[in-house]
């Protein structure tokens, strides 16, 4: 089969945010940095508002943006929780084994890719329908690098 070149490049764009989530976790673990990438996108898509998750998710790369879709219930969202230790928990029950020290490492780590790779005008609006607790957390994550 003829390789098509769109599903080519997606798939390079795709393997390099799962490279920079796994270079910012200090990891060479290329499965698990994907998995903490699909858990991270998935806590954020699930406290925005529907319009604004679809917003979000418009500007990922092809590929990202079907794990970022998988499984997703519109009709039951945003969810509601105000501290980031509740952002973590769903990390932590999509990625296991993660102490408290790697889910807010995984967290900035997804947070450092999406400022590198996405617009800084919808990382902003997105940051904005966070708790203050998170804004804080990806604003170091924009300036930490």
């Amino acid at each position: 089969m003829k390789n098509l070149g769109v599903f080519d490049k997606t798939q390079q764009k795709t393997a390099h945010w799962i490279e920079g989530v796994a270079h910012y976790m200090g990891s060479t673990d290329m499965e698990r940095s994907y998995h903490i990438l699909r858990s991270v996108l998935h806590a954020v898509r699930d406290r925005l508002p529907p319009d604004e998750a679809v917003h979000f998710g418009a500007q990922m790369p092809m590929l990202v943006r079907g794990f970022y879709y998988d499984g997703w219930h519109p009709a039951d969202k945003p969810e509601s929780y105000r501290h980031k230790q509740e952002f973590f928990d769903h990390i932590a029950e999509d990625v296991p084994g993660l102490d408290e020290a790697q889910r807010e490492r995984a967290a900035s780590a997804v947070f450092t890719v999406l400022n590198k790779e996405l617009t800084g005008g919808e990382v902003k609006q997105v940051r904005h329908c966070l708790p203050p607790e998170l804004r804080e957390l990806w604003h170091r994550a924009d300036v930490s690098d």
